[in-house]
């Protein structure tokens, strides 16, 4: 998800993506940079920070004023990664622990495995609403059933491809209309590779928006 090279820290990939999401900015101030270390502490992955990150700009992203950063500052997205979080240590220790008895007929599933299942559901609704796009969208729907994440980054990749697919599925009319909207308040002043993931997550938000499709 970042661009940032292996050797990064978690804060710096936390710091990079949330700048770069925000659309604005250099560095973080020194309450949101006591809030990165206190998540890094949690020893989860940083994808699943990022999750929590995207998920709270995408619900701002709408309301943002033209010229105005998508969100104030990291700590605007405390519930939500903190609730990513949660949920990924709690299926993380559902994963270890022996099934209870009546449990057993339900294997616990991993983070990844409630997030490819709820991307499946999305597309699966998806083809119901959409009948011009029904036949595409079944194939892709086969194409994500035959793979199952097994790492939070893989995941994320998994996600985006599924969205860029359904964009260039739709008519040349309506992803021009979808680039339009994902590049509204796109901010100039932010390095190249900021602005890459500032893009990535915009159009992947307005692809969602276009099809009405709740984040999985």
């Amino acid at each position: 998800m970042s661009l940032l090279p292996e050797s990064a820290s978690f804060e710096e990939l936390v710091q990079d993506y949330f700048l770069a999401v925000r659309g604005a900015g250099l560095m973080l101030s020194a309450l949101d940079t006591q809030l990165v270390t206190a998540w890094a502490q949690e020893g989860v992955p940083f994808e699943v920070v990022a999750r929590g990150i995207s998920r709270s700009a995408e619900k701002a992203l709408w309301d943002a004023r033209p010229g105005e950063p998508v969100l104030r500052s990291l700590r605007a997205c405390r519930r939500q990664v903190e609730t990513e979080i949660r949920k990924y240590r709690d299926l993380s220790a559902g994963q270890g622990e022996e099934a209870a008895p009546a449990a057993k007929k339900r294997p616990a599933r991993s983070w990844e495995e409630v997030r490819h299942a709820r991307l499946c559901a999305a597309l699966q609704a998806l083809t119901e609403r959409e009948a011009a796009l029904a036949p595409r969208v079944h194939r892709l729907l086969e194409a994500v059933l035959a793979c199952v994440p097994q790492e939070p980054a893989a995941m994320d990749q998994q996600e985006s491809w599924a969205l860029l697919a359904l964009l260039r599925a739709l008519p040349f009319s309506e992803r021009r209309t979808v680039w339009r909207d994902a590049r509204t308040g796109e901010q100039q002043l932010m390095t190249a590779r900021a602005r890459r993931v500032s893009r990535r997550f915009r159009l992947q938000a307005a692809v969602r928006r276009r099809l009405d499709m709740k984040e999985t």
